[in-house]
């Protein structure tokens, strides 16, 4: 059992809570049981060790029997080891090392059906926003997400706890500027549909057949208006009672599965 906070195994994973640090090594920490369960249930192959406490290890018994079928490294780990590795205040006893799994935009966008749904992040800056809209999106069955290089670092330990494991269920693309994002969806012959609340058509007027995107903004200033511009359409959920606005992941999820029901019901 690994009972030294201080070690350099420790250090080196707690490193992993900078961005720097994630860059230069590929890797970042999935903390909690959902998210270990489903990186070990969906993509064993980027998971490079699995630290868990005994308490947690008899509580998540699938889990560690699970990742030791699959053939990966499982660690006792003491919790205050646990709590040295991790950044948040209270640790959930299990956490894991993972490489990152992101494709590079051209993969993401290779095999997308006729109707596809796609959504894409611009200059999103909160965590829990970004890692919200991934857990949504998934949700509504989309078949890739975009997230361009002004937006949150994804492998960011907010954004890796809020998808609750979504981050490993569908394709995702990082880093990519918006004006290439958005050309290489018009190549492949995907509408993009702005949502921003400056525009003009209402979401239950917006013609969502086909293969379409929804391009999302910024949580403060929404979406610049060269995006909007470059959209085929700018689209804004209705708002029926007294609220200013809609937060972002909201207003995502709710664009993403209008879309999802237009396609079921097309089908």
């Amino acid at each position: 059992m690994l009972t030294n906070p201080r070690s350099d195994r420790v250090k080196a994973v707690r490193a992993l809570s900078r961005r720097s640090v994630r860059s230069r090594t590929g890797e970042f920490l999935a903390e909690g049981p959902q998210a270990v369960r489903e990186a070990v249930a969906f993509r064993p192959d980027l998971v490079r060790d699995v630290y868990v406490t005994p308490e947690a290890a008899q509580r998540h018994t699938a889990i560690v029997e699970a990742a030791q079928a699959a053939g990966l490294r499982v660690h006792d780990v003491s919790p205050d080891v646990l709590a040295a590795m991790c950044d948040t205040e209270s640790p959930q006893g299990i956490a894991a090392v993972c490489r990152v799994l992101d494709v590079p935009l051209h993969e993401a966008l290779a095999d997308l059906p006729p109707d596809a749904l796609v959504c894409v992040l611009t200059n999103v800056r909160d965590p829990g926003n970004a890692g919200t809209v991934i857990r949504g999106a998934d949700a509504a069955g989309a078949d890739a997400v975009l997230v361009s290089d002004a937006s949150v670092d994804v492998y960011n330990s907010k954004v890796v706890r809020s998808t609750v494991g979504s981050l490993w269920h569908l394709p995702l693309s990082v880093g990519a500027p918006v004006p290439e994002i958005l050309a290489a969806l018009r190549e492949r012959g995907v509408r993009l549909l702005a949502a921003d609340g400056a525009g003009t058509t209402l979401l239950h007027d917006a013609d969502l057949s086909g293969a379409h995107a929804w391009v999302m903004g910024n949580e403060a200033w929404g979406l610049p208006q060269e995006v909007r511009d470059a959209c085929d359409d700018v689209v804004r959920v209705p708002i029926h009672g007294h609220a200013e606005s809609l937060n972002l992941a909201m207003a995502a999820t709710i664009c993403l599965y209008t879309s999802a029901e237009a396609h079921r019901s097309a089908r």
